[in-house]
């Protein structure tokens, strides 16, 4: 496998607007973002950043990058966002010794919509990682930028085949290990600032949900396709997929057409808990299975034909 590389924050990232596009967002959003061409610095250097991060079987031509989008600074909300987050990195410097600790990072959403949402209001508490056995804290989880695929492996495939990650810079200040299965949702002391897995080479970050929306912002939102991703991940092996499928997002947009709101929350919950690493995929389907019944699901696979494959 390539070299993993991981995105420094620098003038040359952050700061480059020449191969823009305004790319209005969909109308939930107050915001835009600004398309990246192919030929703009920032999008190879998220580009090489993003693929060096899997291995060669998911590497390119079969994982490949749709398209790359900036949050635009055009409108007043956004700069004041920019100019608090400003603020915010010279104060963690002047407090440790002039290192804010500014990184890269993914975040993982079920959708793009709800990563444009993020990148227009902020974090909320649906995002908000909740105490259970495998979580490292309570707070915002994020993945530094160079373990793109293990960030990728929490996406969701959509009905179109596309997955979406949000890139994010955060201030990190000083992080402090926690442990698998901790009830922390705050700093341990004032030394601390946020909080990562291992401290020497780390997986995870956590930001704590008081300090998401002014430690965190939200820059990019990257949409690639992956076919093979699902089953590589988790120690599955690669192969080539002959049943049909659906995305999880038509599932449920069909299910809801036949269930009652009580199942659908329970689906929905579920699902929840496995897009924050709380249960297995297989964990997910039994209860997919359990709740709507094969019967159901059989004849929501048929109708979708060989249009897409199931995605659970």
């Amino acid at each position: 496998m390539a070299a993993q590389v991981e995105i420094e924050d620098q003038a040359s990232i952050t700061e480059l607007d020449n191969g823009e596009i305004l790319d209005p967002l969909s109308s939930s959003s107050s915001d835009s973002t600004i398309l990246l061409g192919e030929g703009n610095q920032e999008h190879h250097v998220i580009t090489k950043c993003f693929l060096s991060g899997f291995n060669a079987t998911l590497a390119n031509p079969t994982t490949t990058i749709v398209a790359i989008r900036k949050k635009s600074t055009n409108t007043i909300t956004t700069r004041a966002k920019s100019l608090a987050f400003r603020i915010f990195t010279e104060a963690m410097a002047r407090k440790n010794g002039g290192d804010p600790n500014v990184k890269y990072a993914w975040y993982a959403g079920c959708s793009r919509e709800q990563l444009e949402r993020v990148i227009s209001y902020g974090f909320s508490s649906r995002e908000i990682d909740d105490d259970d056995d495998s979580s490292h804290g309570i707070g915002i989880h994020l993945v530094p930028s160079n373990f793109s695929l293990f960030a990728a492996e929490g996406t969701e495939e959509d009905e179109e085949g596309l997955r979406h990650l949000l890139l994010c810079r955060l201030i990190l200040g000083k992080p402090e290990e926690i442990i698998p299965g901790s009830k922390q949702s705050y700093p341990s002391s004032v030394e601390f600032d946020s909080g990562v897995d291992d401290v020497q080479n780390p997986r995870k970050y956590i930001v704590w949900s008081s300090t998401m929306n002014s430690y965190i912002m939200p820059t990019y939102i990257l949409t690639f396709r992956s076919p093979r991703l699902t089953v590589v991940s988790r120690g599955g092996s690669p192969a080539t997929p002959s049943s049909p499928r659906v995305s999880f997002a038509a599932l449920v947009s069909t299910l809801s057409k036949s269930m009652d709101t009580l199942r659908m929350n329970l689906i929905m919950s579920t699902y929840d808990d496995f897009r924050k690493r709380k249960i297995q995929r297989d964990q997910l389907v039994r209860k997919v299975r359990e709740v709507a019944g094969d019967n159901l699901l059989a004849q929501i696979i048929k109708n979708h034909g060989d249009k897409n494959r199931v995605r659970v």
